[in-house]
């Protein structure tokens, strides 16, 4: 495939992108600031993904079979996130490529409690992290009520931080995760193994997360 990752600077989108190379496809490299790179099959392409026209000219034309939107903002932009995703959403569309957003962790429903989304839960969202969380609500909100596009909102647990490459996870729906060390988290060299696997291999559902897969549980 050839898999577009905006975001491709960014923590999440350079590892996603690192992983599509590792596995044989192509990969256009999008961010403002793109990366350098001598892979040929790594080609980096400068665009502000908040612009829907510069949005339209990198993905037309490119053929891109998949599209992967890594772009967080903190402090929380809403605005900029909710435009991006929209921007992502409106040319896919039209293109009939799919979409898989790495969207965040508040979008998710509380373990135990389904009608308490995890964006207002105090226990897995800081009071300074509530706006990032909220603003992916509204991102996910966007994603439900888009006409036409293909599309798939990843989220993550609650802590996604730089660690090491396991291949294990495990994947659940529209509810936190909690792992069998009893945490709710992943590295994100996991995250873009599982972003991976939805895009060679799609589920059925549009609203998905995971967690860390403890070895001696699996």
């Amino acid at each position: 495939m050839t898999i577009a990752v905006f975001g491709a600077t960014g923590m999440v989108g350079g590892r996603v992108a690192g992983e599509a190379r590792a596995r044989g496809h192509r990969v256009l490299a999008l961010s403002r600031k793109p990366p350098l790179s001598d892979d040929p099959d790594m080609t980096p392409v400068a665009v502000d993904a908040g612009d829907p026209d510069a949005v339209r000219e990198a993905l037309t034309g490119s053929g891109a079979d998949a599209v992967v939107l890594t772009v967080r903002t903190f402090p929380a932009d809403r605005e900029f996130l909710v435009g991006a995703t929209r921007a992502v959403l409106d040319t896919a569309a039209r293109l009939g490529v799919r979409v898989l957003v790495v969207g965040g962790a508040g979008a998710l429903r509380s373990p135990g409690d389904r009608e308490l989304l995890v964006a207002e839960n105090p226990a897995y969202v800081p009071d300074e992290y509530r706006a990032v969380a909220r603003a992916g609500v509204a991102q996910l909100h966007l994603c439900q009520a888009h006409p036409a596009a293909d599309w798939v909102y990843l989220s993550p647990p609650a802590v996604l931080e730089p660690g090491t490459r396991t291949g294990r996870y495990r994947r659940g729906t529209d509810t936190l995760l909690i792992g069998a060390d009893g945490r709710s988290w992943i590295s994100a060299e996991d995250l873009a193994v599982a972003v991976l696997d939805e895009l060679e291999r799609p589920g059925p559902d549009r609203h998905v997360t995971v967690v860390r897969e403890n070895p001696r549980s699996a």
